[in-house]
């Protein structure tokens, strides 16, 4: 068993390898990338800004709830904007992301595998690695920041709803207040980071898919794996990715 895991890790991490070399190589398929980018960015907004909001909200009340013992409550706004912006937008996106994004990669590629669908696409000459595997990479790795940055605003928003509802407090101080103590330095390798989070997710689920076996049920368990592996995988790198941050970007 742990040498079948060891071997699945090794020609995971073969399939990244080749997926990371192919987005150099031509044909570009830039008008199936531009798709793909609709399809994984453009229909996870919705669920996307949902979920900022929501939480925004909820790190509003618990916020509120820890920091007036302390007779903090005018930190609120900054300290639920550097909490979303530094760690928990990137992370909630990235989870959002695996569930709904992953899941349908590992669902489609897989069922194109069993109906022979990929095998069809090989025998017209076209590079079926580069065409569905490479166009959802770039594309997971496009939308991650631009989705992290709308969950972080949205929560931003959802903290404003909050907080003027108990305190009344104002627009104008609330987002004054809020990027008070943010730079780009907060910003800028927080978001980036995400677009290791895409690469993850896309690859990871991309595999499974790609590699289906069993039928329907393999499809099945192709999407759920993708989903807990790839969840799994961004939790582990995050740990990783912080801490290079940390050491890169010193907290002031």
């Amino acid at each position: 068993m742990v040498t079948a895991a060891l071997a699945q890790a090794g020609d995971m991490l073969l399939f990244a390898a080749r997926a990371l070399r192919d987005v150099w190589r031509r044909p570009w398929e830039g008008a199936e990338i531009a798709r793909q980018i609709l399809e994984v960015g453009w229909r996870s907004l919705p669920l996307i800004t949902a979920a900022g909001f929501a939480v925004g909200v909820v790190m509003s009340m618990h916020t509120r709830a820890s920091l007036e013992r302390f007779g903090a409550e005018a930190m609120i706004p900054a300290g639920l904007a550097l909490a979303l912006i530094k760690e928990t937008g990137p992370l909630v996106t990235g989870l959002l992301f695996s569930g709904r994004v992953g899941a349908g990669i590992g669902a489609e590629l897989g069922a194109m595998r069993v109906t022979e669908q990929i095998d069809a696409l090989e025998s017209l000459a076209v590079d079926s690695f580069k065409y569905l595997v490479v166009t959802r990479v770039v594309a997971c790795v496009v939308a991650m920041p631009l989705l992290t940055t709308v969950t972080n605003f949205a929560g931003i928003i959802g903290g404003f709803v909050a907080e003027t509802a108990v305190s009344g407090m104002s627009f104008a101080l609330y987002f004054d207040r809020a990027f008070s103590l943010i730079n780009f330095s907060d910003y800028v390798p927080s978001t980036l980071k995400t677009c290791v989070f895409g690469f993850i997710i896309a690859t990871v689920s991309a595999y499974l898919g790609y590699n289906t076996r069993g039928g329907t049920a393999g499809v099945g368990q192709a999407s759920t794996r993708a989903v807990v592996l790839s969840s799994i995988l961004l939790i582990l790198s995050n740990v990783v990715l912080v801490k290079m941050i940390l050491f890169f970007f010193p907290s002031r």
